[in-house]
């Protein structure tokens, strides 16, 4: 028998503006302390440098997270022209230097090529210090032991990139994406495409589709987590900020159960189907409580009938 997990049941999300420096699974424990949460997990990791909007889920709330990595985001990022290093970002070794020339060669329009370039969709290669999995152990432990492993490319599909900024040592850019995309790949490449070579300096998450709420600092919470008593097990100053469980997938759409259907999807069996005319067959939707208004699970519209995908447990 596993042992049991300390802490309280919490179920909802937690918007964080994840503070650079901090790994996600940091402050992801952080936060879980605060509430002593017995289950958490967040929809995906943003690297140390990066900071942003980072979705941490909570009990049932966990179940959805999955659901979450598949959706888009926008990200702004500082390139700073003129070198390349070995990880894409400020953190590296310096592996290439531009020359003035190189660099005073880029130019307004150079800039606009490039983001026409990279718009669109294209196959991407995963920088070696990403998490991604290798034979179980993720590509940057690999590159930090100087050992360079095999990695597939990926379609990955850039629907925006929006110039904010730009002077002769950094650009700055919005870009909008698809799951999968690596912002430091990218501006590798693009400083690669403009002849001057580029690294991220620094990398924000602005937005991911689907997540709605309130954005906390960990300095936030922490006030809030102050006013808290855990002797008497009150955390109702931080109860009452939790997003629902369904905030980091709202963009797929919902159908809700009268009490008899309702009591049937949660034990998992399909009921029949509730007919939504923009709603194709064999696409997810949140499934709600007619009484509650209350989320109950995720289920797949079928011709018929709504089959249960992931029930939640309330």
């Amino acid at each position: 028998m596993g042992r049991r997990k300390s802490g309280r049941v919490v179920n909802g999300v937690i918007l964080l503006d994840k503070p650079q420096g901090l790994t996600s699974n940091a402050a992801l424990q952080q936060v879980r302390r605060f509430f002593n949460a017995n289950k958490a997990g967040h929809t995906g990791a943003l690297d140390p440098l990066a900071t942003g909007v980072l979705p941490l889920c909570f009990g049932e709330a966990t179940k959805l997270s999955h659901f979450s990595l598949a959706a888009d985001k926008t990200y702004q990022v500082v390139a700073q022209l003129g070198q390349r290093t070995t990880t894409s970002d400020a953190e590296g070794d310096v592996v290439w230097q531009a020359t003035p020339a190189q660099l005073a060669a880029v130019n307004s329009d150079r800039i606009d090529s490039a983001i026409a370039h990279f718009t669109g969709e294209q196959d991407q290669s995963p920088s070696m210090y990403s998490a991604l999995k290798h034979e179980g152990r993720p590509l940057y432990w690999y590159a930090r032991q100087g050992i360079e492993v095999p990695r597939k490319t990926r379609t990955i599909k850039i629907y925006e990139i929006k110039r904010l900024r730009w002077d002769s040592h950094q650009l700055q850019l919005e870009v909008t994406c698809s799951k999968g995309t690596y912002i430091r790949t990218l501006i590798d490449d693009m400083g690669q495409f403009l002849g001057c070579g580029a690294y991220v300096a620094e990398l924000r998450r602005t937005w991911i589709e689907g997540v709605e709420g309130r954005v906390w600092t960990l300095a936030e919470l922490e006030e809030l987590a102050a006013k808290t008593d855990p002797e008497q097990g009150d955390y109702t100053v931080l109860d009452a900020i939790l997003e629902p469980v369904d905030s980091v997938i709202s963009q797929f759409a919902s159908v809700t159960l009268a009490k008899q259907d309702s009591l049937r999807f949660r034990q998992g069996n399909p009921v029949p189907r509730v007919p939504l005319p923009t709603v194709p067959v064999d696409t997810l939707v949140r499934v709600l409580d007619s009484s509650t208004g209350q989320m109950i699970g995720l289920g797949v519209q079928q011709h018929e009938q709504l089959a249960p995908k992931r029930v939640l447990n309330w």
